[in-house]
């Protein structure tokens, strides 16, 4: 099987949502973190940095009888120019027997369904019948879109459908505030994951397209209902790039208190709802409560692992963490016991 992401959208919807991130075992040295910006980026009004040696959010430990799941948390947006590094999570990691990946969900279509399908993705991220941002956007959006285009994006033509633009807008004000949604720390860890030579089980729901041309073509020639995301996008730029700085600081820190306090505009739940509520995907058996089903699939490996090892050492969004009801909610809710780093 050929695996990858079959349409922009879908790839929105299954994009690792914004994470928390960081370690933390008490018997273990204190961790650094640390970050350096290049003398430039100094200059720019809303460069956000993290200064200095910070010890990072600690690990939380869920356990039955003798046997650990340490669970660590990543965040983004974070520093482009931030270095970490944890002797914590090293450590943890060095005792375990097991790391558990991140649960994610993967587009899969046939090999010749791919190259068939090719050529029908050509202007898949367009409105359809030609109609630009003004012509889809209610008229106090649009006015709220022109003084961040002219900020961000001054050359887009308007052409394509608002979610996109929206993905486009984020992504570029993320840069010129000098923060980045990537996965490096996810990276680190799992370098040191692999020197340490763990057991890796992957969670990964695949998503099987039977036919990829009859799905393309349904999700170009509908409507999406992407006013929503587009204005979600547009509040949290408006008002959440400071507040971005002081929850990249409370990361740092180890503020769990603060980063709970720290609320904002998901604006990515929004924009993923509108793909899974298209009529493309929506009426997709293919998709139908794949949410839960990820879940459940995390949940089984978690009590695997948790079975069968001393130590395990997973990593998950700082949103799924401390979600009430999420991923160790679940494992409070079948007896284990779940304690928060101090």
């Amino acid at each position: 099987m050929l695996k990858f992401a079959l349409l922009p959208a879908l790839c929105l919807a299954f994009v690792a949502a914004p994470s928390w991130g960081q370690s933390a075992d008490p018997a273990a040295p204190q961790p650094a973190v640390s970050t350096e910006a290049p003398a430039e980026a100094t200059a720019a009004p809303e460069q956000i940095l993290v200064v200095g040696q910070k010890p990072g959010p600690g690990m939380w430990k869920v356990s039955k009888d003798d046997h650990v799941l340490w669970i660590f948390g990543t965040y983004s947006p974070l520093p482009v120019k931030m270095d970490w590094r944890s002797h914590e999570v090293e450590a943890v990691i060095g005792r375990s027997q097991e790391y558990l990946a991140p649960p994610m969900g993967k587009v899969d279509i046939g090999y010749l369904q791919g190259l068939m399908a090719l050529p029908l993705l050509i202007g898949i991220n367009d409105n359809p019948d030609g109609a630009t941002l003004r012509d889809v956007l209610p008229a106090d959006v649009y006015a709220r879109w022109l003084p961040l285009k002219e900020k961000y994006l001054p050359k887009n033509k308007e052409r394509e459908r608002p979610i996109f633009v929206a993905n486009q807008l984020f992504s570029a004000a993320m840069k010129q505030a000098g923060l980045t949604t990537s996965t490096d720390v996810r990276k680190q860890v799992e370098k040191i994951v692999d020197a340490r030579k763990l057991t890796v089980t992957k969670t990964v729901l695949s998503l099987p397209i039977e036919n990829a041309r009859r799905v393309i073509k349904d999700f170009k020639k509908s409507p999406l209902d992407d006013a929503a995301c587009f204005a979600a996008t547009l509040s949290r730029l408006e008002t959440d790039i400071e507040a971005m700085r002081l929850r990249a600081n409370a990361w740092a820190k180890g503020d769990i208190d603060g980063i709970r306090k720290l609320d904002f505009v998901d604006q990515q739940e929004s924009c993923t709802n509108v793909i899974m509520n298209s009529a493309a995907v929506r009426d997709n058996p293919t998709f139908q409560g794949a949410e839960p089903r990820l879940r459940a699939m995390w949940l089984a490996n978690a009590e695997a692992a948790l079975a069968r090892n001393a130590s395990t050492f997973a990593v998950l969004a700082m949103k799924d963490v401390l979600n009430p009801k999420g991923y160790l909610a679940m494992l409070a809710a079948k007896g284990y016991k779940v304690e928060q780093p101090e």
